[in-house]
């Protein structure tokens, strides 16, 4: 009886099937990507010893997962679509909200999804030479199309089409890829370990494994470098901007707030998968960098012939999993370890626009956004958004610019991190009545150490020679969001009133 006084077609609503292991696999499916396979060789030309290197490493999951914990709070006590956006709106205002998500639809989550996306392809061309972004089909200024290209619009399209289907179609492809990515670490890790490991590569690392030293190209030779040995002034430069690999390998990690209104029992899962999907990633990526050090010496040649002559620092276009796969299987290797990077860059696009799109709902929702995207379809998820996010992320694989967008990403999100949970404070003055199902670990000393810690990577960033020519243009780009907020709001004023 009372199913037929309902409405002929009542609105669609955001449908609660993530449980706690699908959440916990959209957090760590997320930070998965291909960095892991590849920053750590930047980073050894940075700081130049292996104990340095596992030292960023470990302050980078350190640093990740005191945000975590800080975001479990927020999550808990807010359990709704758009996650970080509604944190942010909530602890300052609509302005802020809205710098948030303009700065994520324009770079942090369209520019990494591009990036990726290229990723997937590149790996691609490791299998199938003919898909290479050397094959330009035409070039009209910044714009391009290869193969490579296509393969990249083609896998957000697909990706973007399955998780048009319904959100239960989504999660069955992350958990089903997130499994088998943590596999595949598992099995580098263990071979990098137990087969590729050797003496040479223990000995050359470790004798000395404190000892920091800085490599520069030589400026009109390439192929050229030459080593300064750190003092410490010099090393926190090179140290914070080493940082900005280490720190776009483990982000995304907060796309699970973006689907809070999907999570089952929120107030206690949401919490849950950030401190373990953060923790499970932490682990992989440091044992990664231990099986990478017991089998490549650190320091090696730009023209070196060989995988061992060539080292960590200078691996083939800086894959340095790809290195320790050749040490183990010969040629064989660069075959294995591309296609180990490509389920690895699937599943993480997959999380990355099954969560994306649901911030962009939230802003609709609030009319921040083109209305059209807050609505949802018979499958209970943003369809428009989704379509919305795949058009600008495939433009930027097109425009030639994504790699550019890609550097301002670690600085706007850091920049918004901080402000989150910096709110953290201000929702604990201004809203105490407010139940919290879970309170931040270490409050208030963990998210001020955490605040303090961003806070400083982030103007190092800023000052840094190597890392300057993008973070400002970046800052630029969140703050261009204040006019276009009060236009925006304008408008629709105007609209309503007509």
């Amino acid at each position: 009886m009372s199913a037929s006084l309902q409405p002929a077609s009542s609105p669609a609503q955001l449908v609660r099937g993530l449980g706690l292991l699908d959440a916990t696999m959209l957090v760590a499916g997320s930070m998965i990507g291909s960095g892991i396979f590849i920053v750590s060789a930047d980073i050894a030309r940075e700081v130049g010893s292996a104990g340095w290197l596992l030292a960023l490493w470990v302050f980078t999951g350190a640093l990740t997962l005191a945000a975590a914990l800080s975001y479990g709070e927020l999550a808990a006590m807010m359990p709704r679509a758009g996650g970080q956006y509604v944190y942010l709106r909530e602890a300052y205002g609509p302005l802020w909200g809205f710098l948030y998500g303009w700065t994520l639809f324009l770079v942090i989550q369209t520019g990494t999804i591009a990036a990726v996306a290229m990723a997937f392809a590149k790996f691609l061309g490791v299998l199938i030479p003919q898909v290479a972004e050397t094959n330009k089909f035409f070039t009209l200024g910044r714009f391009s199309l290869s193969p490579a290209t296509l393969v990249a619009i083609a896998v957000l399209m697909l990706l973007t089409g399955s998780n048009c289907s319904g959100l239960r179609t989504g999660k069955i492809i992350q958990n089903l890829f997130t499994f088998a990515k943590i596999a595949a670490l598992l099995g580098l890790i263990a071979l990098g370990l137990l087969v590729g490991a050797n003496a040479g590569a223990i000995q050359a690392n470790f004798t000395n494994g404190w000892q920091a030293v800085h490599l520069q190209p030589v400026a009109g030779e390439a192929g050229k470098w030459f080593a300064t040995p750190h003092v410490w002034t010099t090393f926190l430069l090179a140290a914070g901007t080493a940082m900005v690999g280490s720190l776009f390998s483990s982000d995304a990690w907060n796309n699970i707030t973006f689907t809070a209104g999907e999570v089952k029992n929120p107030q206690r899962n949401l919490p849950l998968s950030l401190f373990l999907g953060v923790a499970l990633v932490t682990v992989l990526y440091l044992l990664s960098n231990v099986a990478y050090l017991v089998s490549l010496p650190l320091h090696g040649s730009p023209e070196g012939a060989t995988v061992v002559e060539r080292g960590i620092q200078f691996a083939t276009r800086d894959r340095v999993a790809t290195a320790v796969m050749e040490v183990i299987f010969g040629p064989a290797g660069a075959v294995i370890m591309a296609s180990l990077v490509l389920v690895s860059t699937f599943g993480c696009l997959n999380g990355m626009i099954l969560a994306g799109a649901r911030v962009y709902y939230a802003m609709a929702q609030d009319d921040l956004f083109f209305r059209p995207v807050g609505a949802l379809n018979r499958q209970g998820v943003p369809r428009n958004g989704l379509i919305v996010q795949c058009a600008w992320a495939a433009l930027l694989t097109l425009s030639g610019t994504y790699s550019d967008l890609l550097d301002y990403v670690i600085f706007a999100a850091l920049l918004f991190y901080v402000l989150t949970v910096g709110g953290l404070f201000v929702l604990r003055r201004t809203r105490p009545e407010v139940e919290r199902p879970y309170r931040a670990f270490g409050y208030p000393l963990v998210p001020a150490l955490y605040c303090v810690f961003a806070t400083l990577i982030a103007v190092n960033l800023l000052v840094s020679p190597k890392t300057r020519p993008n973070t400002w243009p970046g800052l630029l780009l969140v703050l261009a969001g204040v006019p276009v907020f009060y236009l925006w709001k304008s408008f629709r004023s105007r609209r309503a009133t007509s």
